[in-house]
């Protein structure tokens, strides 16, 4: 099993060996998850105790010994539940304090995959994106991201346009030109509103720096214009 899927449903590395581990092995004693995950046993035991304290794992004692067993995966969308109620709780506080402390003009920076997503998802609060050398090195990075990102994006009918180097997937509401291979690169200019966000697609470390100011994105938006009326369907 991927244990990547887990670990970005919440759980810590080896909170996601030992899940899996059970969903595979059953009930099983320390040792028996111990061999199957590669952990150390007193690793198990203490992971347990969190899973337990999350309601994923569940226990019997059997001749005085714990026999350890997963709960149904379906309590992940019932801690996913959780989590978004808290926060629907919390936003108005939230986005009050976001908008007296907010610039007109600003520059972030963002690293790590989770950054990424914060970039991507202001995008979906835009009519459209334009991204001028995408990367097919994204689908590498953010792997299932862009499953659930490109179905948010249709519904809610942003279309984008694509400039690309690379052989790109199928895309839902986005048109995609190409440029000679020899102009690919992990490089990417996503322009969208007055924001231009320059990424880089790297496996160890992508980056973004997210511009907002008009003239800027206006400037990239021209540039894209021109770029895709000499790019190929």
């Amino acid at each position: 099993m991927n244990i990547q899927i887990l670990q970005e449903s919440g759980l810590t590395h080896n909170e996601s060996l030992v899940y899996s581990a059970l969903l595979e092995l059953g009930p099983s004693l320390a040792g028996q998850i111990s061999r199957k995950s590669g952990l150390h046993r007193r690793t198990v035991y203490d992971t347990t105790e969190m899973l337990i304290k999350k309601g994923l794992v569940g226990y019997i004692l059997k001749n005085n010994r714990r026999l350890f067993q997963a709960s149904s995966p379906n309590k992940f969308l019932d801690i996913l539940k959780e989590k978004e109620t808290t926060i629907q709780q919390s936003l108005p506080e939230m986005l009050s304090f976001y908008q007296k402390t907010k610039e007109k003009e600003e520059t972030n920076f963002y690293k790590g995959k989770q950054g990424l997503k914060t970039v991507f998802q202001e995008q979906l609060e835009e009519k459209e994106i334009l991204i001028l050398g995408a990367s097919s090195s994204a689908f590498e990075v953010l792997p299932f991201y862009f499953k659930w990102y490109d179905l948010a994006r249709k519904k809610k009918k942003i279309h984008a346009r694509i400039i690309s180097s690379d052989k790109l997937p199928k895309i839902p509401l986005a048109e995609i030109r190409y440029l000679p291979e020899k102009y690919s690169s992990p490089l990417a200019i996503n322009i969208y509103g007055d924001k231009v966000a320059i990424i880089l697609w790297s496996k160890e470390n992508p980056i973004a720096i997210v511009i907002k100011d008009k003239a800027i994105a206006e400037g990239y938006r021209k540039y894209f214009e021109l770029v895709w009326k000499t790019a190929r369907a």
